[in-house]
């Protein structure tokens, strides 16, 4: 179970070192926003350069970094005479154009007081959610790393939708800690830990440790944080620990301003531990990384089959088809309620589906021919949600 602690005191707990983070040689950092940025939404100088000293001095020790930030939106306010965030998009996307220069900008002055090189890398949903752009940012990533440059990830706000989007980084960053399989994942905002409820309240408790959902029952993680600048919140950021300790990476979560705590080891923040040794990345993908192109309807006996026995899904036991999807595109498999149980990668196209329900694979076999004696999703190709 999970431990609970007092109010904060910015301090190592009891003189504890964390070893998950003294033995961590690839660190993936998220900061957002709030922690870059002042009330107006102008990038903070001072707060830069206290981040980049403190990634900078684990670079000086052989360990490689990977930052992902938050900030382009935030950084082109002010230039743009903007107030707050904007709502809409176009407005969004403008101050990112504006933005990701100044941003990016200043992280290269800073990181070259260490002698360091820094490249921009920006990407889009698509990048982690189609299998051949995925496998084309960890190259570029992969090679960012070996020049020993720090690649500074973000998403790349000024084509991105609102039906394309991360929807905030802690989301993105826990993918990238999975992309380049780190071995640790340091989530800065401007909230030291996680509470059992609003930290501003004298009743609420940090939470030191999380070792399973267990520990998260009861507690409250509703947004906090610095209102108008950022887009993420505390559920957010616990939805990114749960992501990235189920790929085997642990995350510790705390402030801005106890980074330099934080990646030395001092039980700073709230630390999640994995939940479990790391999975194989391509069902991680699928699982974590893409989003469903369609829905396959199971009828009870294949929700069995395919929960309970792990088997493979057969034409005969699906009773519906929706989306418009083709072989290979993620879909998701849902039981009689209409809940997802499972995602895979189909075998057909889905105008081909509806010819096929409640068909044995021998039946269509002899009707059809040889190429549709295979299932629908082979169990290979199949992750339980």
């Amino acid at each position: 179970m999970g431990t609970a602690a007092g109010r904060p005191g910015g301090s190592a707990q009891n003189g504890r070192v964390r070893e998950a983070v003294t033995t961590a040689q690839r660190i993936v950092v998220k900061i957002g926003s709030s922690s870059l940025t002042t009330a107006e939404g102008g990038l903070d100088s001072d707060r830069v350069d206290a981040l980049v000293d403190a990634l900078g001095g684990l670079t000086a020790q052989g360990r490689e970094v990977v930052l992902v930030s938050s900030g382009a939106i935030a950084a082109g306010l002010a230039p743009l005479g903007l107030r707050r965030r904007p709502r809409d998009l176009a407005t969004q996307q403008a101050a990112a154009s504006v933005g990701q220069g100044l941003l990016i900008g200043r992280y290269t002055s800073s990181f070259a007081r260490h002698g360091l090189t820094v490249g921009q890398v920006l990407l889009t949903v698509d990048d982690v959610t189609r299998r051949a752009h995925y496998r084309n940012a960890y190259r570029t990533l992969r090679k960012l790393l070996d020049l020993r440059a720090v690649p500074i990830v973000n998403e790349n706000d000024t084509v991105a939708t609102d039906e394309i989007r991360f929807g905030d980084n802690d989301r993105l960053a826990a993918l990238v800690a999975a992309l380049v399989h780190a071995d640790l994942l340091v989530l800065l905002s401007d909230v030291d830990a996680l509470y059992t409820g609003d930290p501003s309240r004298p009743d609420t408790t940090r939470i030191n440790e999380v070792r399973d959902a267990a520990d998260l029952a009861g507690i409250s993680v509703g947004g906090a944080g610095r209102a108008g600048v950022g887009t993420g919140g505390m559920v957010t950021k616990v939805e990114a620990a749960r992501i990235a300790t189920g790929f085997g990476i642990p995350v510790v979560l705390t402030s801005a301003a106890l980074a330099a705590e934080a990646l030395s080891g001092a039980a700073v923040g709230t630390l999640f531990h994995r939940v479990r040794q790391r999975p194989t990345a391509r069902l991680f993908w699928l699982a974590h990384a893409t989003s469903p192109r369609g829905r396959l309807h199971l009828d009870p006996g294949a929700v069995q089959a395919v929960v309970d026995r792990r088997k493979s899904l057969l034409p005969a036991g699906i009773v519906a088809v929706d989306g418009a999807f083709t072989a290979g595109d993620p879909v998701d498999l849902v039981d009689t309620e209409g809940a997802p149980v499972a995602r895979g990668l189909v075998n057909y196209d889905a105008v081909e589906l509806p010819g096929l329900l409640g068909r044995s694979t021998g039946e269509l076999a002899a009707a059809l021919g040889p190429a549709y004696e295979r299932e629908v999703v082979h169990r290979d190709d199949l992750v339980l949600l």
